[in-house]
């Protein structure tokens, strides 16, 4: 691909790992991996974990380092985007499965993007598949959450586990993406953005290609307020101000304060209540009730909210339950 093509796409595509050793975060799976390549053999793989942290990125630069050239012939990805029924994995896997290559030895290689949003009926069929044809196929399931998955075809396959990426892991991450895109970042945005991402490689990315696009001049840093602005994440300054307000002024002030920041930010409810839950974290308490009570009412409100609860109803009953838990501070 060339360089002008390479400018236009979106950077969670442009600084997608192209060999295993550009996988960030991920040590010890990918060492693992690497010795199957070089004993050459790979058995049956389950990848799962969150979104995020590099379970697809993973098993195409494992798949890119195995086939070279050959990658397309010898590789069949189907994603949850694809219709994915008993019918695809009787007719279109199975055909794919069966065929050998005349001029590529080894084996074939299947991935099954978000395998979890399959039919069990689709997974049936799947198993007895995987189990007939790999002599000369393997299977990488990658998964969100590998109890949607059937015990039959977990059996199957090697489990691996991806963890949300360590800072570090993100930190070298943007330090790359800094250098290479030319962008001026303030060690606040960094660390704000480190913060939101919650591991998320793929966030952390699109974030900042948001916020540079945002700057008036290339030359313009991106500070913490940019990145709050393009995650649409309440500020702590926000939070801290709403929880004043609570804790100190009467309910009709107290309900002004957090309706009025949440309309001039444009932040919902339930990003405010999991902004509260992490101030209260580091909150130092007389009685450990206090903490219990407030977090089990709060629980209770971001399911209502879920569920479709009014959310003026719902401001209210987070300015009821922070009031009535900590009258127990008062006395």
């Amino acid at each position: 691909m060339s360089k002008i093509d390479n400018d236009h796409l979106p950077w969670v595509e442009k600084y997608r790992p192209t060999n295993l050793d550009e996988v960030y975060g991920q040590t010890e799976i990918v060492t693992i991996l690497h010795k199957f390549i070089s004993e050459n053999k790979l058995p049956h793989l389950l990848f799962y974990g969150p979104p995020g942290t590099g379970k697809t990125s993973t098993i195409v630069a494992l798949a890119r380092e195995i086939y070279g050239k050959n990658y397309s012939n010898m590789v069949l990805e189907l994603n949850a985007s694809d219709d994915r029924g008993i019918d695809v994995v009787r007719n279109q896997i199975k055909e794919f499965a069966s065929t050998r290559q005349i001029f590529s030895k080894g084996f074939k290689l299947i991935i099954l993007d978000e395998a979890d949003a399959m039919t069990n009926a689709a997974q049936n069929a799947l198993r007895r598949i995987i189990e007939k044809y790999t002599k000369n196929t393997r299977f990488c399931i990658l998964a969100n959450y590998s109890h949607k998955l059937t015990p039959a075809l977990l059996s199957r396959c090697t489990r691996f586990r991806f963890q949300p990426l360590p800072t570090d892991a993100i930190e070298r991450r943007i330090a790359n993406v800094v250098v290479h895109e030319k962008i001026k970042l303030s060690s606040e945005a960094e660390k704000a953005l480190i913060k939101l991402s919650n591991g998320d490689m793929r966030r952390v990315l699109n974030v900042l290609q948001a916020s540079k696009a945002t700057l008036e001049n290339d030359d313009d840093e991106i500070t913490e307020e940019t990145i709050y602005e393009c995650c649409g994440a309440p500020r702590p300054s926000d939070i801290k101000l709403i929880l004043k307000s609570v804790l100190e002024d009467d309910w009709n002030t107290a309900y002004y304060t957090l309706n009025k920041i949440r309309t001039l930010k444009g932040l919902a409810l339930i990003d405010l209540i999991e902004g509260i839950v992490e101030i209260l974290e580091d909150y130092d308490l007389k009685h450990e009730e206090t903490r219990i009570d407030l977090l089990t009412q709060l629980g209770d409100i971001e399911y209502s909210i879920s569920k479709g609860g009014n959310d003026k109803i719902q401001s209210s009953a987070v300015i009821g339950a922070i009031k009535s838990s900590f009258e127990r501070e008062v006395v």
